[in-house]
């Protein structure tokens, strides 16, 4: 049955959508298209795997181990790195009492199995999109759920997209449904949503700022045990020249990357795993003592208030926890949970109980336990070692970064920026230029404003704790209106973790003005950017909604005998889902001919990572038919590559939709047809009926057959001879007289400032500039 949607939009019929389901098996097989290149790989990898069905478990696993072992040189370096500078920022002010130290390790032991462990690895590794982690994929997840959306562009047809179904429980909570409600019904809390979800993406592009400059520091610092020449000033240097080099090798990608760093990183786990049961074994087996949770107690009863603000250096040892959620579309979720389990939180586990034995009998080393704790013949190898383990620290936190720029991009919520993707192999991983030599020069200037890890480590704690309250409250959302998870398992999730978190936040908003205001200037600054972005892309889009063309208006365009038409296939682009935008009639005012062939082309994100490329291209007929003009929805997921062969793609889907529309009706017509004949076959006069409708029916199918070849030859002609012109609104966007003057600062100043030093849509879309024409619109928000 042919999809309608006469209430969209009243000019405009929804004959058929792209995808085949509809038809019978003949029909679909008339419409088998010829593979494409991508289509051939698929069909041999399909080969492939079913000629070895045998080893197909196997390979799984092969592949598993595989991305495992890239993952530990990309997501955990934040993570493994953290025992350099933990136990300094900890003790800032020495060890007061020998039972302090089995109370922080007893602390730093509870927290790491709590937060990067059960939460992160167990909990929130469930919530990916289709595989995609990060703020924006939880967001993403709940706009698929309830429409808090503030763009009005959803549409049924999204909903048969297959990655944009969720799989429900079949379960229904009335919890479920009056918060979805809630959401849905409230404009604040729409708002809301989208701001923490801003709120916690530019927490976590301030962290990727923050993690170089302290893993890098700590590192380098470790020389000063073994000689005193090295000032502070060189330190920081020598820093400043590494953090430059990591930068400059994004561009190669992150698997490239990740292969690279991931032998060192397996070699450094194995190293600070090695020496610190070295630690135990020589100072005091009886460290292991701290796995009884009694000594945190005693621990606060001892020190109260200070060790209330202490908690601000033992949260440090979970550093990496977010960039671990982010990474994840750059691998799975199996592969990370096996590398975290199997290497990564046994060896943290062994570095700090080792760091403290030796602290046990060495408190006065506190300042630089790690490298004081080394052996001495393992000091130079473990410098060494050191130094590439925390570049590569920073590697887990800029891939992240890349990641949910990508998302935010997509969605409208961050300015234009152009996106590469590093893989075949892997869609997800992805290098954005302007983003890493935004990062690059923050982390120089970081590095050589404060030269030492004091004041970073301050500013760190409060990036690091604020984004994971963050995915935490999100995550309740998820919860309770997503997985319908049993209330009491919710408030067990929201007492034991996020109770820990809000404690861990108030100790390191204690420290804002000795740093911490870093990492809240870097996202205010972000937040402020992704605002405005988002704000006049709503506002355009809501512009362009209520300026759109009417049917009758469309009508007049067409038969006006001023209005000429040229050979040639012309595509206008907008954000419009639904409706003609107002740069058709701006171009017909001011340019008097019509293409023979006119698309209407929108560029949609869905709130799902990828769309199958069978299901991307939604095309509608305009009314009225002679008109020939059509709309074309190119729906992305926001980790979708876009095609480079996009316009040979667009006219082989457009043909393909002139078919599927004529054989429905021909469909049609038959149906009507065997439905006349179920009459008495003795009765002459309903045979002689029947006779005429089956010839009636025949010339109907041969004037549809004929009808369709002549549209499928108007635009083969229109192609090949008139070639396609691609027309772009070059938008003046101001505000209008009426506009506060907070409003006119936002679009006239703040958004006008980052369109003209950003990339343009052209840009953006791969559209050739000889192939583009550029109609000036002026939008009064």
């Amino acid at each position: 049955m042919a999809t309608t949607a006469a209430e969209e939009d009243s000019h405009i019929r929804v004959d058929v959508p792209l995808s085949c389901d509809q038809l019978d098996g003949s029909t679909r097989s008339r419409l088998r298209r010829p593979y494409g290149s991508k289509d051939l790989i698929s069909l041999k990898a399909a080969s492939r795997n079913g000629s070895h069905g045998s080893h197909s478990k196997d390979s799984d696993w092969w592949v598993v181990l595989n991305l495992a072992f890239q993952s530990i040189g990309v997501v955990y370096g934040d993570l493994g790195t953290s025992p350099l500078y933990t136990y300094t920022s900890t003790f800032s002010n020495g060890i007061k009492h020998r039972d302090d130290v089995l109370g922080v390790l007893s602390l730093v032991l509870y927290t790491l199995t709590l937060l990067p462990l059960i939460k992160y690895v167990f909990v929130v590794l469930q919530a990916t999109d289709n595989g995609e982690g990060g703020t924006f994929a939880l967001y993403s997840l709940i706009c698929r759920y309830a429409k808090v959306s503030l763009v009005p562009n959803q549409q049924v047809e999204d909903h048969k997209v297959s990655n944009y179904k969720l799989e429900l429980p079949s379960k229904r909570l009335r919890l479920a449904s009056v918060l979805k409600s809630g959401l849905e019904n409230s404009r604040f809390a729409k708002i809301f949503l989208l701001l923490i979800t801003m709120l916690g993406t530019s927490m976590v592009i301030g962290d990727s700022v923050l993690t170089p400059c302290i893993s890098v520091l700590s590192a380098v610092g470790g020389v000063k045990e073994a000689t005193s020449a090295l000032t502070e000033d060189m330190i920081a240097g020598i820093s400043i020249v590494i953090l430059v080099f990591l930068f400059m090798i994004q561009r190669f990608g992150t698997s490239k990357v990740g292969y690279a760093f991931a032998p060192v990183l397996c070699i450094w786990f194995i190293l600070i795993a090695g020496i610190g049961f070295y630690n135990i074994l020589k100072n005091d087996i009886t460290v292991l003592k701290a796995i009884n949770p009694m000594y945190i107690v005693h621990y606060f009863i001892r020190n109260k208030r200070d060790a209330w603000i202490s908690l601000g250096g033992v949260v440090l040892c979970t550093t990496g926890g977010e960039a671990l959620f982010a990474d994840v579309g750059h691998f799975s979720v199996r592969s990370i949970q096996l590398s975290m389990c199997s290497l990564v939180y046994p060896s943290l586990i062994l570095a700090y109980t080792g760091q403290s034995a030796y602290l046990l009998h060495h408190p006065d080393a506190v300042s630089d336990a790690f490298f004081k704790a080394v052996p001495g013949p393992m000091f130079w190898p473990m410098f060494i070692v050191s130094i590439v383990a925390a570049v590569i620290a920073s590697q887990a936190m800029i891939s992240g970064t890349f990641s949910i720029v990508h998302q935010s991009l997509s969605l409208g919520c961050f300015p234009r920026v152009k996106v590469v993707h590093t893989s075949a192999n892997h869609e997800g991983q992805v290098y954005i230029p302007e983003i890493n030599y935004f990062l690059m020069f923050a982390c120089v200037a970081v590095t050589f404003g404060f030269k030492t890890t004091v004041k970073i480590g301050n500013a760190y704690g409060i990036a690091v704790v604020f984004v994971m309250t963050l995915t935490s409250s999100l995550l309740v959302l998820i919860m309770i209106m997503i997985w319908k998870t049993n209330i009491f398992l919710v408030i067990l999730y929201a007492v034991t973790i996020g109770s820990v978190e809000l404690l861990y936040l108030s100790s390191v908003l204690y420290k804002f003005t000795y740093g911490g205001y870093l990492p809240l200037a870097f996202s205010a600054f972000l937040m402020t950017v992704m605002y405005v972005w988002n704000s006049v892309y709503r506002r355009k889009y809501f512009y362009e909604l209520n300026h759109k063309i009417s049917s009758l208006r469309l009508k007049e365009i067409s038969t006006n005998s001023n209005t000429a038409r040229i050979p040639g296939l012309a595509m206008f682009y907008s954000e419009l889902v639904q409706g003609i935008p107002p740069i058709f009639e701006h171009y017909v005012s001011n340019v008097p001919a019509l293409h023979s062939v006119i698309v209407f082309v929108s560029m949609k994100s869905l709130h799902i990572n990828k769309v199958p490329p069978e299901e991307r291209y939604f095309f509608r007929r305009v009314e009225p038919r002679e008109v020939f003009a059509f709309q074309c929805v190119v729906r992305y997921g926001y980790n979708d590559v876009r095609e480079e062969a996009f316009e040979e793609t667009l006219i082989t889907r457009l043909k393909e939709f002139i078919q599927e529309e004529t054989l429905l009706q021909i469909q049609t017509v038959s149906v009507n047809g065997n439905m006349a004949e179920g009459g008495s076959e003795l009765d002459m006069e309903i045979i002689e009926r029947n006779s005429e409708i089956a010839n009636a029916n025949q010339t109907e199918v041969e004037r549809l057959r004929e009808i369709m070849a002549q549209e499928l030859d108007q635009v083969e002609t229109a192609w090949e001879e008139g070639g396609i012109v691609h027309l772009i609104g070059q938008s003046e966007v101001i505000a209008s007289k009426e506009a506060s003057i907070m409003k006119r600062i936002l679009i006239d100043y703040a958004y006008n400032l980052l369109k003209r030093n950003l990339r343009q849509s052209e840009t953006v879309f791969n559209i050739p500039h000889k192939h583009m024409l550029k109609v000036g619109m002026t939008y009064e928000l």
